[in-house]
């Protein structure tokens, strides 16, 4: 939990406050009805009909939309709780025994919120809300109450699933995100600060907004941005369209330098986004996520002209792709200005990196390209972006992942650099002493690795030797794989 303190008291000190809890493609269906699929293992109620336009009708209440909204939203209190070592001279334990000074225990309590979408109790929330947390109530707005369990979380898009032992739930249903426009009546529902489940109003003031929120775990951001009131508390909440769809998670506050409360900048994470995580977590456990496999960056005017072509055109320039990766199997080469995924237009890296993501492994995607001022439509079978632990019998307790924008930049790999990073080195691995987080893995035994796949044909039993890169040089490590 400490933790999570200093990282939140470093974004309160940027201005921006993630509220404390104290991608696949979207299924076919109708407009209207609930899907159940590998892809959906819940059955999740849907209606992606669009808000009707236009100004006929006024409302004066909103009362008879928020009433059922209202009886899936739910409070959910988690607790934990944390042992500290009693500080005593070390001649008194000597003497007494570490027994006569027993840890002094205590209980943190957190507050967040959560929102019904399957009546047999699978509830949506924020990762934020219940990490951590040893133990989860569920509270329903008639009153009743319920123990919960997380059935998986994801850091990455800070979207949660839980879970309570109940039938006949009421539920929300689902809009279609993508369908938002800047200007939609929405409704933010949730309990803030404890007070009790409150319900404010706004507008939806962007959407697809990148604020960093999730940078350091290197996350997905596209949130939803609302002035509809959100405060501590309102995390894991439901932000409704003027049907009582549900079309965001309420997730964080944008708060004026060292505040917290609200100042009308609030995001919520999309609906279209948490329903895939959700789909992925209560399926398989896990969150797998599609891979293109291309290093590149936003077309600036300057790019465009050197490529002769105009210097208004948006998209991203391909700048490096391993020879194994999925893009470079279908066709893609370095230069090549990606403008669309399966007709969504590409304007920058993240909304590239953001779409991919959200796109099942082994889906195939449709790439729309411009090469050498003629346009080309390339299918791409995508691979499976996971953070890997590589093979036990190889690199035990070593977690590698590969080179993209994100994490190059934040290890200074340069941008014609392949390799594998890794994330994380297992206290007890017998590589912990050689190989630390932020290296990257250029070589194995004098060859290229591109791939968790290229560690385990390329590592033998006995002395290998090992190419990184690590704070901006090359280096040779030797290591010892198990016989």
């Amino acid at each position: 939990m400490q933790i999570s303190k200093l990282v939140s008291f470093i974004l309160a000190s940027l201005g921006i406050a993630v509220l404390p809890a104290c991608a696949a493609e979207k299924p076919d269906a109708d407009s209207a009805g609930s899907i159940v699929s590998a892809k959906h293992p819940v059955a999740l109620k849907m209606d992606t009909s669009p808000l009707a336009a236009g100004p006929n009708a006024r409302a004066t209440s909103y009362a008879d939309v928020i009433e059922p909204v209202q009886a899936a939203v739910v409070s959910v209190y988690s607790s934990k709780t944390t042992k500290q070592r009693v500080q005593v001279p070390d001649i008194f334990r000597q003497f007494y025994g570490n027994g006569a000074f027993p840890d002094r225990e205590s209980t943190e309590r957190g507050l967040g919120s959560g929102v019904i979408v399957s009546k047999d109790g699978y509830i949506l929330t924020n990762n934020h809300v219940v990490a951590e947390a040893d133990s989860l109530r569920v509270t329903l707005n008639d009153g009743r109450e319920f123990d919960a369990k997380v059935i998986g979380t994801d850091p990455k898009t800070d979207v949660a699933v839980i879970k309570v032992e109940a039938v006949n739930l009421p539920i929300l249903t689902l809009s279609d995100s993508d369908k938002l426009r800047v200007g939609d009546i929405v409704f933010a529902v949730g309990n803030p600060l404890g007070v009790g489940q409150t319900v404010t109003m706004g507008i939806i003031s962007a959407t697809g907004r990148q604020v960093g929120i999730l940078a350091e775990q290197g996350g997905y951001e596209s949130f939803i941005q609302t002035d509809a009131a959100i405060n501590q508390g309102n995390s894991g909440g439901a932000l409704v369209d003027a049907q009582g769809r549900l079309v965001g998670v309420n997730s964080a506050i944008l708060s004026g330098r060292g505040g917290t409360g609200n100042i009308g900048i609030g995001f919520a994470i999309p609906v279209n986004l948490a329903s895939s995580v959700l789909a992925s977590l209560v399926d398989t456990g896990s969150v797998s996520r599609g891979y293109l496999g291309i290093t590149g960056e936003t077309l600036t005017p300057d790019l465009a002209e050197a490529l002769a072509i105009p210097k208004d055109q948006k998209g991203v320039i391909v700048t490096n792709l391993p020879k194994d990766s999925p893009a470079a199997k279908a066709g893609l080469a370095r230069s090549d200005v990606i403008t669309s995924i399966d007709g969504k237009a590409i304007n920058t890296m993240q909304d590239l990196r953001f779409l991919i993501a959200a796109k099942l492994p082994g889906s195939t995607v449709e790439v729309r390209l411009l090469r050498d001022d003629k346009e080309r439509t390339i299918r791409v079978n995508l691979g499976t972006l996971d953070t890997a632990v590589a093979d036990q019998e190889t690199l035990r307790g070593v977690k590698l992942e590969p080179l993209t924008d994100e994490n190059r930049q934040r290890v200074g790999a340069p941008r014609d650099l392949d390799g594998l990073v890794i994330t994380d080195v297992a206290d007890d691995s017998p590589f912990a002493s050689r190989l630390s987080a932020g290296m990257v893995i250029v070589a194995i035994n004098r060859q290229q690795v591109n791939s968790i796949e290229d560690t385990q044909r390329l590592l033998r039993p006995g002395m290998n030797l090992v190419v990184i890169f690590a704070r901006g040089q090359f280096g040779h490590v030797a290591i010892t794989v198990g016989k």
